[in-house]
């Protein structure tokens, strides 16, 4: 099946190495109505500037709403062992062309909704910024065409049992998996699949290029992490561009269709995503469309490409 080009999209996101890899299919096989932003992978500060700078570098003129500055009701923890303070170290970017174009995410991802048909929402950061919308205008739910989301997983990685972004605000995540519409998530069992190795990253080598300059080198830098705080890891998890490749690309994955609810209160489990996986007959109805398998090589290719398409 070719991409579907042109389908209009809000990325929400918390850049973070992975986003702006996001950032860039997005850019190529969508039509970013907007990009908000939400405290995460990093500080929120950090988070706007970070998608304003891998806009520019881009090329590309999509306005940047920044957000949610904290979860719903847990503190704010950042993910600095991973993606550094700046939340995107590694390289040496530019500075921002300028401030977001308001700071406020969730009256963006309101009004857009209202007013274009077929919008999937794709947040690949804790989902404050979709749940504070959902709750603020809960007619937007049968407006979306869906949610197409990176979270969770059949295990865990900031605790044994819970990905970072539903773990760093599990009360939003049990909103936005409740919402009754359709759900793509992109979790770690998959997510894993897809990693950036010395091998995938050398293909950059050959795009010349701002863009594909500055990725090679965050990249690396998240590579390194990855490799030294894993035992059995060649490369990082590149997790965000699997939400956007989900709508785009398709044919790259295997599905299961799965009922899926978040644990708000276990001393153990808070942040876990409960997927159903039980034969029994009366089992729940199934909620969420949760990916299982991607052809990886052939999703690198889909990024090379892109980044390629931009980078000049």
């Amino acid at each position: 099946m070719a991409p579907t080009p042109g389908l209009p999209i809000i990325l929400d996101c918390d850049p973070g190495h992975d986003d702006a890899i996001a950032m860039v299919v997005a850019a190529r096989h969508t039509n970013v109505l907007g990009i908000t932003t939400v405290a995460g992978n990093a500080p929120l500060e950090s988070t706007t500037t970070n998608a304003i700078v891998i806009r520019a570098l881009l090329g590309t003129d999509v306005a940047v709403h920044s957000g949610a500055s904290r979860p719903l009701i847990a503190p704010q923890l950042a993910a600095s062992y991973v993606h550094g303070e700046s939340g995107l170290d590694g390289a040496e970017l530019p500075a921002p062309s300028g401030p977001p174009a308001s700071r406020d995410a969730v009256g963006f991802i309101i009004e857009t909704v209202r007013g274009h048909d077929g919008v999937w929402l794709v947040p690949t950061g804790p989902l404050t910024n979709i749940a504070l919308a959902l709750r603020a205008a809960p007619d937007i739910a049968s407006r979306v065409a869906g949610i197409s989301f990176m979270g969770g997983g059949l295990y865990g990685n900031r605790t044994a049992t819970a990905e970072f972004n539903i773990w760093a605000d599990p009360e939003a995540a049990a909103i936005v998996l409740s919402y009754g519409g359709p759900l793509i998530m992109s979790g770690l069992d998959v997510t894993h699949q897809f990693q950036a190795t010395p091998q995938r990253i050398a293909q950059l080598d050959a795009v010349p290029g701002r863009l594909a300059a500055a990725l090679r080198e965050l990249l690396r830098f998240f590579s390194g992490n990855y490799v030294k705080r894993h035992e059995n890891m060649t490369g990082a998890a590149v997790h965000d561009p699997l939400s956007v490749l989900a709508l785009t690309h398709p044919d790259l994955f295997t599905r299961s269709f799965s009922h899926v609810v978040v644990e708000t209160a276990g001393e153990h489990t808070r942040g876990m995503t409960v997927i159903d996986q039980r034969s029994l007959v009366d089992r729940p109805e199934p909620n969420c469309d949760r990916l299982t398998h991607l052809d990886s090589d052939a999703a690198w290719d889909v990024v090379t490409e892109a980044i390629g398409y931009f980078s000049r």
